[in-house]
């Protein structure tokens, strides 16, 4: 079977490679060239663990191919995924222009049976947006008798451990009216019946909810630690301790109940705000999804807190940051909170010095003004406190030492929980974790 997927970013990519490492014949369509080109070199745009291997072996025994020419690969794939960005407007809502745009161009060049599949993330009642995009562009080409099957099989990809994900998934989630299009789509996904992976097979609709559903959860949970963490500082409680001993309820689970300076990253800063956004279009408030956001912007704005407290007026302080990815394990600095605690310092007055193992170059492209460095040691040489942002490993086991003797004034902000209190007391450090 040969299949497109239209759109070569994290979601694309990573299905692309996972499909053709299952065996089967991928295209993956993008209009921007040097992307492409890229691609044909064997340079991925994206860091992530593993992606690099898989790209590399499909690519070579022929089964991974990437390319502009969105008019050949339609015609040649029984199967088209549309993978393409879906960025949050100003007032929230979905921004759905590249996807009106992909489903033109599918229409414009059907020549037969297609099942089209939303794979990026997209509100309620998008695939009937995008089946009137297919037919009325195909109607336009002069093309009235073709048929077109139009599904959701939303992603669950954790960047860090995308491919992991989609080899190994918790479960694949098929929304399609049509018997035709789900047979086809549960044969693109056969290889996963060998680790028993449970299927859902649902109507459209449902299928759009459940990715929204999912994050929206996942946050809220994130946004609840996050506030229990600012009570266990009021009254001097540890929130380790307390959302381990929540986790080992079965009923909640042990996993987003780590505190941090917020959630962030490309999923669900705009899929909180879609979902509240357009669940008012059919007359309905996500009250408790609504509050997870207004949530997670005040406790971005007690992490500024924080650094006042620690250190006084930060205006013509130097500032060292370590971290700057939304997560530890990839490149990404979309919407993350260490991103906006560095602007919000500079905009009080601070120099900045920072470090990242993966994002510096995707960084650069966010962040003026800013010195980055060679290590974190190099970051904080000569800085009035260090902060750490993103909990990479390498940042775990510091020679605490010299980074004592590196720092203007022994002040640590531990915006992620890497260090021990009682460690960093004793080695003579001012310290301030997240609800500990």
């Amino acid at each position: 079977m040969n299949i497109a997927v239209i759109g070569t970013g994290y979601v694309g990519l990573v299905t692309g490679a996972g499909f053709s490492e299952f065996g089967i014949n991928v295209i993956c369509v993008d209009k921007d060239v040097e992307k492409i080109a890229r691609l044909e070199r064997g340079e991925l745009p994206i860091f992530e663990p593993g992606l690099d291997d898989i790209v590399q072996r499909n690519v070579a025994a022929g089964r991974l191919r990437f390319t502009t020419d969105a008019r050949s690969a339609v015609q040649q794939s029984l199967v088209i995924f549309i993978a393409v960005p879906t960025p949050p407007q100003e007032d929230g809502s979905t921004d759905l222009s590249y996807v009106d745009e992909v489903a033109r161009t599918i229409g414009e060049h059907l020549d037969g049976y297609k099942v089209v599949v939303t794979k990026s993330t997209v509100p309620v009642k998008t695939a009937e947006r995008v089946r009137k995009g297919v037919v009325q562009a195909a109607q336009a080409a002069g093309k009235r008798s073709i048929r077109c099957s139009v599904a959701s099989n939303p992603e669950f990809l954790r960047e860090g451990s995308a491919v992991e994900d989609f080899l190994h998934p918790d479960r694949v989630v098929i929304g399609a009216d049509d018997p035709e299009a789900v047979a086809i789509l549960k044969d693109l996904y056969k290889p996963l019946n060998l680790i028993e992976v449970p299927f859902v097979i649902t109507n459209v609709a449902t299928a759009e909810l459940i990715k929204y559903a999912s994050n929206a959860f996942l946050a809220t949970k994130i946004s609840f630690i996050n506030e229990i963490s600012a009570l266990c500082e009021a009254v001097g409680a540890d929130v380790h301790h307390v959302s381990r001993a929540m986790g080992l309820d079965g009923r909640i689970g042990r996993k987003f109940l780590h505190p941090g300076p917020g959630y962030g990253g490309s999923c669900f800063p705009k899929d909180t705000l879609s979902l509240v956004q357009f669940s008012r279009e059919f007359g309905v408030e996500q009250r408790i999804v609504a509050a997870t956001v207004a949530a997670n912007d005040a406790q971005r704005e007690r992490m500024i807190s924080k650094v006042e407290k620690m250190i006084g007026p930060v205006r013509g302080k130097t500032i060292g940051a370590l971290g700057l990815s939304f997560k530890p394990n990839t490149d990404d600095v979309r919407e993350s909170p260490a991103i906006w605690v560095i602007r919000e310092l500079q905009k009080l007055g601070a120099r900045i010095r920072c470090y990242d193992p993966e994002a510096m170059k995707t960084a650069s492209r966010e962040l003026s003004d800013v010195d980055f460095c060679e290590d974190a040691y190099d970051t904080a040489k000569g800085s009035d406190a260090l902060l750490f942002l993103t909990e990479w490993n390498e940042f775990r086991k510091l020679d605490l030492v010299r980074l004592k003797e590196l720092l203007r004034d022994p002040v640590v902000i531990d915006m992620r929980n890497v260090c021990e209190p009682a460690e960093m007391a004793q080695m003579g450090f001012r310290y301030t974790g997240v609800g500990r």
